[in-house]
């Protein structure tokens, strides 16, 4: 038999047996994949009274399984001579012989292994140890196959695709398959990592996990599938929602932000109309803002990593956690745990806490703690990990380029310790990593290295296998070209479940990826295990918010609970947090500080990237520079480019004659200090962001910094010594919020002490920057 050869079935019937945690579920899928034939887990046959016993916790008896193992015979006896591999623990002969009697041909396939071997699986599946006595008495049940049954034993202790192999080869001399070489060469080494409801990060009660189980059984196939999609609501009429929730049956949603009632009574609409509870998500990485309009912004990422106190962190995480709890969030997009490596990475420079793992698992957990105050679970991102590649996954896909060990050092640290401290769930980056992708599949060539949402040896054998993840994992937006170039939208859309992701994130037409998730299930690229397994991780996260126990009004808070959002009190952290962070980055020419008194006349600038997708005005924060230098006692005089003269009726005026009368010998006489506040951004727009100057040899660029002292501020990303490295005197205040701006102008005047701290990045690799 060659590599791409399946052994024929010959109309055999197999049932994969043993005790939890021996692997029936991922061997058995293999094992049916190599044979071509229908996977299915024996446990989605239960009669609907067995679903009622366990979701009110009562135990089944054996006179409760007899029904169960009679429709689990009488399914392998229907597939007749298509074959069929089911998953069903069948520890005893009784059993076992009840399955034979509505399919005497059925071969049993036994996954045998140690107590030490069941109980290291168990604990590398979950992360905790499962109870000893429960895996005892399991053991202790069990009755090992006799002589007279047509059946075979595997021992699990080697590599999956040993006991791939073996298990394929007992079945042939058992039943009838022909087969060739033992060892089919496609199989893959995937672990086993069925989800453990019962350990962290879910920890839920008999009660809950019954509610997981009875839930899914009254699903629908429509309904399950639709548990799958996070929808992205750009429409807050009842009419839209109405349409997601009754044709796609979302399991989740992130919105459009706006008002903070109108956001309120959105989500308590979705909510109401939903058979089963919503986890509606928020983006909080800088606090309340980006969650709403008028949300605190409390800091950024970087900016909570600037300053010796790591509490700053968890107080971004607890207002960020009050203010989405009162909007009636129940899922953080949060924390990032990328490491910003590369100065040259725009995606990550303001949103990574810094560009160490050890201040990033800090901040992280600080963060952590802080949000969990809150009825709140997280989702850190974006694994493999993001800061190493300057390019932007909005625009295309980038890459992780660390080999195995240094990533274990590194990000395998980071998500390590968060995983040991209790996130919940996992964004996944489009971004692939091919040294670690060779690591666990050797040789892979370089066309079949894919984004970590679409590689299973990353979700699986690294994310779930090494890292012991149990919680649940999501892909970043499928909207993003790091993810659409990687393969045709019918085949990714499925192809992400089947790797190992358990929800996608965003429809790019409902409609057709609806249908292209549902024929991805039918066709059998996403296994009924795997569906199965997907589904219990989803309502498992909803059970551990209490979702499936809280009455349906009290799922949204009253709309009272929007006082707490832009509260004076959030405002007064925001403003100690701007106090403590903004950075003195350089001042070699010694020209702080800068006050009315000694430099009256300011000549100030404002950069911009230009206006983005938000089509905020982009120069909106220079109004207030200019009246906070004003109120200060200074004399303001703002810089108009070409193009914002043109804009206000001035005529004859173009890029050439504004250098002209810009840059004259009067400009010391005329200006005492210049004043350059650049807010530059431009996030998922362009792969690497820099700043653009208005026009080439552009006035406003710092040529003036050696006729008066000139000062450069940045109000959001840290790399822009690159451009301006013939300023002496740079500052950061890394947010372009009132109180930042007033922070940042009180202490050029050395009103109080410049408190933040910064790293390597900001001199961005060259020498010039540090003059």
């Amino acid at each position: 038999m060659t590599a791409n050869q399946k052994p024929a079935v010959g109309g055999r019937q197999i049932v994969v047996m043993g005790v939890s945690g021996c692997g029936k579920t991922t061997i058995g899928d293999l094992v049916a994949r190599e044979l071509g034939v229908r996977f299915l887990d024996g446990d989605s046959l239960h009669p609907v009274e067995n679903v009622a016993k366990m979701a009110a916790g009562t135990p089944l008896t054996d006179v409760d399984r007899w029904p169960w193992l009679a429709t689990v015979g009488a399914e392998l006896a229907a597939a007749g001579a298509a074959g069929l591999v089911l998953a069903c623990s069948a520890l005893k002969r009784s059993y076992r012989d009840a399955i034979r009697a509505q399919a005497p041909e059925t071969v049993f396939l036994h996954l045998h292994g140690s107590r030490d071997v069941l109980g290291g699986r168990i604990e590398g599946r979950s992360g905790h140890f499962m109870p000893a006595a429960l895996l005892d008495s399991q053991l202790a049940t069990l009755e090992p196959l006799e002589a007279d049954e047509a059946g075979t034993v595997v021992d699990i202790a080697g590599p999956v695709e040993h006991v791939v192999a073996a298990a394929l080869a007992g079945v042939s001399d058992r039943a009838g398959v022909t087969a060739g070489a033992p060892a089919p060469a496609t199989v893959p080494a995937v672990g086993t990592f069925a989800v453990d409801l019962q350990s962290a990060p879910f920890n839920l009660d008999d009660d809950a996990v019954a509610w997981v189980e009875s839930t899914i059984a009254a699903m629908s196939l429509e309904e399950k599938i639709g548990q799958l999609f996070i929808n992205h609501n750009n429409d807050y009429a009842p009419e839209y929602l109405d349409g997601i929730l009754e044709q796609y049956h979302v399991g989740g949603m992130r919105y459009r932000p706006g008002p903070s009632a109108a956001v309120q009574e959105h989500i308590r609409y979705a909510q109401s109309k939903t058979r089963v509870p919503l986890l509606i998500a928020s983006n909080p990485e800088m606090g309340g803002a980006g969650s709403c309009d008028d949300g605190t912004f409390v800091s950024t990422h970087l900016q909570a990593g600037s300053h010796p106190d790591k509490d700053i962190a968890r107080q971004m995480g607890r207002v960020a956690g009050v203010e989405t709890a009162a909007l009636g969030c129940n899922w953080a997009f949060a924390p990032i745990v990328d490491i910003h490596y590369n100065w040259r990475n725009t995606v990550v420079s303001t949103r990574s806490f810094g560009n160490t793992p050890e201040i990033v698992v800090e901040r992280a957990k600080e963060y952590f703690d802080g949000i969990s105050e809150s009825p709140t679970v997280c989702a850190m991102k974006h694994f493999p990990g993001d800061g190493l590649d300057e390019r932007d996954q909005h625009v295309v896909t980038s890459y992780n380029t660390l080999g195995y060990e240094e990533w274990t050092k590194t990000y395998g640290h980071v998500y390590r310790e968060m995983i040991g401290h209790g996130v919940q769930s996992i964004m996944i980056g489009h971004i692939g990593a091919p040294d670690l992708s060779r690591h666990f599949r050797p040789g892979m060539a370089a066309e079949d290295i894919l984004p970590a949402t679409l590689a299973p040896e990353l979700l699986q054998d690294l994310l779930r296998g090494e890292l012991g993840f149990n919680g649940l994992i999501l892909t970043d937006a499928s909207q993003m070209i790091g993810l659409t170039q990687a393969k045709k939208r019918s085949e990714l859309v499925p192809a992400t479940i089947a790797a190992g992701c358990d929800m996608f994130l965003f429809f790019r037409n409902p409609a057709e990826d609806f249908g292209y998730m549902l024929e991805g299930y039918k066709s059998g690229v996403i296994t009924e295990a795997r569906l199965l397994d997907a589904l219990r991780r989803i309502l498992g996260l909803k059970a551990s918010l209490g979702l499936h126990k809280a009455a349906r009004e009290s799922l949204v808070p009253p709309a009272k609970a929007l006082q707490l959002i832009g509260s004076p009190a959030h405002r007064e952290v925001a403003a100690q947090i701007a106090d403590k962070t903004v950075t003195l980055v350089k001042d070699t020419a010694g020209n702080l500080p800068i006050t009315p008194q000694t430099h009256k006349r300011i000549r100030l600038y404002g950069i911009s990237g230009g206006s983005d997708f938000t089509r905020a005005d982009p120069l909106a924060y220079l109004d207030v520079v200019r009246d906070e230098l004003e109120k200060a006692g200074f004399e303001v005089h703002v810089f108009k480019t070409a193009e914002q003269r043109e804009a206000a009726g001035e005529t004859g005026v173009n890029f050439m004659s504004v250098i002209s009368e810009e840059a004259t010998a009067e400009y010391a006489q005329k200006y005492d200090a210049a004043f350059v506040f650049a807010n530059v951004k431009g996030f998922a727009q362009e792969a690497a962001i820099r700043i653009k100057w208005s026009t080439p040899m552009a006035a406003e660029i710092p040529w003036y910094a050696t006729e008066v002292p000139t000062v450069f501020v940045s109000l959001n990303q840290p790399n822009h010594l690159i451009d301006v490295p013939m300023v002496k005197t740079a500052i950061h205040a890394h947010a372009g919020t009132p109180e930042a701006i007033r922070a940042a102008i009180e202490k050029i005047q050395g009103k109080s002490e410049f408190q933040g701290t910064f790293n390597e990045n900001v001199f961005c690799d060259s020498f010039d920057t540090r003059l």
